[in-house]
């Protein structure tokens, strides 16, 4: 089967399309999905700066969205026509995954990151007959189709725009995740996120619709206003006593913090914006040690990582959307459109600000 897709062969080069191969179908427990859509996230652009341990070329991509069009056997739970959203790949069977914990996969890194599942690859080829690197995040879905394990797939409502739907499975999953499961926020608890990018924003809207009192910090005046239409009270980051102030604007401290940024300063500001025992949750990579100031952690505060917002994609994900149909959820407004062709610009508008989550129409269409 020969397809469209945007290929990175270098750390430093520029994605480029080009026809490539899949060279057999779906095996046992996957899915072939014509994709739809496909938002563009900061992991995705992290390969440029991996070190090298990221395979290339590769295609990348892993907030695909779109139609399923071959099964392989019987049991993967789906049909030819369903509409799916792509969340992140999982072994299913490691005691996290058994305890409803897929993020937290023994083999998460190998299988969404370096290398991918050793049975049925499902490698792509170049036009040159050279192979392509695994699949990312069990998807590769920068393409036309995508060969993904129907584990990875959570069918959705025809009646949505399917082509919108990708970054519900792993960014607005994130930052709606970390709200809902790892704070479990109810009404009149106190949040504050730092950051207001795709995955604080998200976050923003789900505090909202949890009826949480809401603090938003970012050093973007665009970013900061769209936290407010959603419900909450801006902050520069530059503010002067940036904890006291929180904690003047929450009552004696935040019951949560969300950290999406990886500032060392941020997040030390994060943990002294807290009340007693309040928790302060990381989603950002960290790229070098972290240095907590004397006194951050005092007084039963206590910090952790979160992965994938703690999700169950089969679980969250219908949630947000329900939510988005009710108008409690609104991710379509964070979204620009883009053809996959124009992933270059894409990449550029992403690291600039210029946009907060770009999705690339396999098809060419946008808005």
């Amino acid at each position: 089967m020969r397809f469209g897709a945007a290929v990175l062969r270098s750390y430093e080069g520029r994605f480029a399309i080009e026809e490539v191969i899949l060279d057999t179908g779906p095996a046992e427990g996957e899915i072939l999905v014509r994709i739809a859509g496909c938002g563009m996230c900061r992991t995705d652009l992290a390969v440029r700066r991996s070190a090298g341990r990221s395979p290339l070329p590769a295609v990348l991509g892993h907030e695909g969205a779109g139609v399923v069009v071959e099964t392989g056997g019987p049991h993967t739970g789906l049909s030819n026509g369903d509409h799916v959203v792509l969340s992140f790949d999982s072994c299913g069977h490691c005691r996290n995954c058994m305890g409803a914990a897929p993020a937290y996969c023994d083999s998460f890194a190998s299988l969404n990151l370096f290398g991918g599942r050793e049975e049925n690859a499902a490698r792509l080829i170049d036009a040159a007959g050279d192979e392509l690197a695994p699949r990312w995040f069990g998807q590769s879905s920068f393409a036309e189709y995508a060969v993904v394990p129907a584990r990875n797939a959570v069918r959705a409502d025809p009646s949505l725009p399917i082509e919108l739907l990708g970054p519900l499975g792993c960014g607005f999953l994130t930052g709606a995740g970390a709200v809902f499961n790892s704070f479990g926020v109810g009404p009149g608890d106190t949040v504050v996120i730092f950051g207001a990018g795709a995955v604080g924003l998200a976050a923003v809207m789900a505090a909202a619709a949890s009826g949480a009192v809401i603090v938003a910090v970012d050093r973007h005046p665009e970013r900061l206003a769209l936290a407010e239409r959603f419900g909450a009270t801006p902050l520069h980051a530059a503010t002067a006593d940036l904890p006291g102030r929180i904690q003047r604007l929450t009552d004696g401290g935040a019951q949560y913090a969300l950290d999406t940024t990886a500032s060392a300063q941020l997040i030390n500001d994060a943990l002294r914006s807290l009340r007693p025992t309040g928790h302060l949750g990381l989603v950002a990579r960290l790229h070098t040690a972290l240095s907590l100031e004397p006194g951050a952690l005092d007084r039963g505060r206590k910090i952790s990582h979160i992965c994938e917002g703690d999700a169950v994609p089969g679980l969250l994900i219908p949630r947000l959307t329900g939510l988005w149909q009710a108008g409690r959820f609104p991710f379509d407004e964070l979204i620009r459109t883009y053809p996959l062709a124009d992933i270059n610009e894409a990449e550029r508008d992403c690291d600039a600000g210029r946009v907060v989550k770009p999705v690339l129409l396999p098809e060419g269409r946008n808005r």
